[in-house]
């Protein structure tokens, strides 16, 4: 079982490090015509939100790969779902419910990783 949540958490990483980066390093422009919930947003918000991301991503993986305060990988799972209900609610909100199953899946294999190493497979 600790195999497979280092591979979920390793996919989990990938995931929300990749929309991170996206978020962070494109503009409210050119992420408008692929994501219709940046409108809802300012810029520095949507940024914030891809910082929070890359720093989940991280959150997942490096405190238990260098056996360092461990408890942020749980910690860092629960930050990230708590991105994702904020982004169910956003696509909700918009009637966007397409947009919403993603977000809900990350959130709740996030949830899954939160508690499983708060739980019984912790570090």
């Amino acid at each position: 079982m600790n195999i497979a949540l280092w591979v979920l958490q390793a996919l989990l990483a990938l995931a929300f490090l990749g929309a991170g980066v996206n978020h962070l390093v494109r503009s409210k422009e050119k992420l408008r015509s692929q994501m219709a919930w940046v409108e809802d947003f300012p810029a520095p918000a949507v940024k914030l939100i891809g910082a929070v991301e890359i720093l989940g991503a991280a959150g997942l993986i490096l405190p238990a790969l260098l056996h360092i305060a461990v408890i942020l990988t749980p910690l860092a799972a629960v930050g990230l779902l708590i991105v994702m209900i904020g982004a169910v609610a956003t696509h909700v909100r918009r009637h966007e419910m397409g947009g919403m199953v993603p977000a809900l899946v990350l959130g709740i294999l996030a949830a899954v990783v939160a508690a499983l190493r708060f739980g019984p497979y912790h570090f």
